[in-house]
């Protein structure tokens, strides 16, 4: 919220009293200053042509107590005759960070009064201020103003539909939620913990409420830990069905320890292939984006370079494996990885570019014609992006290639048509993406076994499956969360 309304955090910790090297020390009044006082203070101040600016920014740095904020603001004032936006716009995050409600109602009236126009900043403090209040309701027309001028953010959503929610009025709520979703904003966890603890305590809004796991699982959002208990207690509140939740864990071969059910598979059926790999043709591999990067020579040429060859049982993204390990030159690693891959008896094609073949201290001679012995290589220019000849030459190869990279392709999804088209891409990555688990030069190169199961939300009628993630860590897409909650029926 400090960055919101325009105060850049390091620069805010930076007028605080710091023992940091270089920062420019301010000391902070402990308790409200008259006018004078406040002169006063000025007046030994180094910088004193932005003192209240510096003052206020240091209060809303430590969270200070809002009567000195106020003292401060009643001596501006009265030396200036008015307040800047910029000043006042500080003290508002004060008031709102610390719950200052009648504050925050005074402030916007004066802002109201004084300005013409609010910025997104102001905007988005006031509905977040407002929301928390009996007043709810006026965040919604603050939304409404902020809609005319540009898209609200996920966030200026979030706040409405926790005001409505938490006034009970869940219509409301959920025709911001729908709004959202029209808007194509991508809600976040914060506003699905709201609805779903709405849920808990007023009926009428499960099948919307089932929608909101759906759309997880379509998208393939994982709930984190404190959405995740609302999510149970939802559950088992809901009265006559007897729902009971249990934390878990699924054990290679796709059964839940806890209900002992199998989870839906990661393998695409072979109706879903076909799409999956006419949409990424199209989109990805013929769309207009690609030849940014690449020639449509070059791209010809690698396509009758793979027709030529029998289907590939892997595709390595040879720089971006080359790269697993400082401890040892590129064309090492690249090496041992195709050792050990052609030990398996597999037809393999290593991508690289036109560079890795220049010999230098990472890219060995040797260590490359070996490795040209051992699989197929192709190497393209050195501005090329590799993505879409991997993502070429592992659909072209068939339903059992699998593919070698620790890259996420996180682009190439966004190409795709709809999310149907998404999730599949999304299947396919995690059912054949091979990552090094573990490489010591010298050493026998381990991979990432890939899971049988599909690690997104499901159902079966009786029973729900939820991966969520634990501690709000980073994820790589190829990685899934390891724990689930098991929701099922007593009959």
């Amino acid at each position: 919220m400090k960055k919101r309304a325009g105060v850049d955090t390091e620069e805010l910790s930076n007028n605080t009293p710091s023992r940091g090297r270089g920062s420019v020390k301010v000391t902070l009044p402990d308790h409200p200053l008259t006018t004078s006082e406040w002169a006063k203070f000025k007046e030994s101040s180094s910088k004193p042509d932005r003192f209240e600016m510096h003052m206020m920014e240091g209060l809303l740095a430590a969270n200070a107590d809002i009567n000195i904020a106020k003292s401060l603001l009643a001596y501006v004032v009265q030396d200036k005759g008015t307040l800047s936006y910029e000043l006042l716009l500080r003290y508002l995050t004060l008031c709102v960070t610390g719950g200052h409600h009648s504050e925050v109602f005074d402030t916007y009236d004066i802002m109201r009064t004084c300005f013409k126009t609010l910025d997104t900043g102001a905007s988005s403090l006031f509905i977040k201020g407002f929301s928390q209040t009996e007043r709810w309701r006026e965040a919604l027309e603050v939304l409404e103003g902020m809609k005319k001028a540009l898209l609200p953010s996920p966030r200026n959503y979030s706040d409405a539909i926790a005001g409505a929610a938490l006034h009970g009025d869940a219509g409301t709520s959920w025709m911001l939620y729908d709004e959202l979703l029209e808007l194509g904003l991508v809600p976040n966890q914060d506003t699905w913990q709201c609805l779903f603890q709405s849920g808990i305590t007023q009926r009428g809004q499960e099948d919307k409420l089932f929608s909101v796991l759906s759309y997880m699982r379509d998208n393939q959002i994982y709930p984190e830990e404190p959405l995740i208990k609302t999510v149970k207690a939802w559950f088992e509140s809901l009265p006559d069905q007897k729902w009971s939740g249990k934390f878990s864990f699924v054990v290679p071969s796709g059964e839940c320890t806890n209900c002992k059910a199998s989870l839906e598979s990661i393998q695409l059926t072979e109706e879903e292939y076909a799409e999956l790999k006419d949409k990424v043709m199209k989109k990805v591999i013929e769309g207009s984006d690609i030849f940014k990067k690449t020639t449509p020579e070059e791209l010809k040429g690698f396509k009758s370079f793979v027709k030529q060859r029998p289907p590939f049982d892997i595709v390595i993204d040879g720089l971006n494996v080359a790269n697993t390990t400082p401890k040892a030159a590129h064309s090492e690693t690249l090496l041992a990885v195709v050792s050990e891959l052609q030990q398996q008896g597999l037809n393999i094609l290593v991508l690289g570019r036109k560079h890795m073949l220049q010999p230098s201290r990472n890219w060995d001679r040797q260590n490359m014609s070996k490795i040209k012995q051992k699989a197929h290589c192709f190497f393209t220019e050195n501005i090329s992006e590799d993505d879409p000849f991997l993502l070429y030459a592992a659909l072209h190869s068939g339903v059992h290639c699998n593919f070698l990279s620790r890259d996420l392709m996180r682009d190439h999804k966004a190409c795709l048509p709809d999310s149907a088209t998404r999730r599949l891409f999304f299947k396919w990555q995690r059912g054949h993406q091979l990552v090094i688990s573990h490489y010591v030069p010298g050493k026998r190169v381990r991979f990432q076994r890939i899971s049988a199961y599909d690690t997104i939300v499901q159902t079966s009628g009786s029973s729900w499956h939820i991966p969520y993630d634990e501690n709000r860590g980073d994820r790589a897409t190829y990685e899934v969360p390891q724990k689930w909650l098991c929701l099922t029926q007593d009959h």
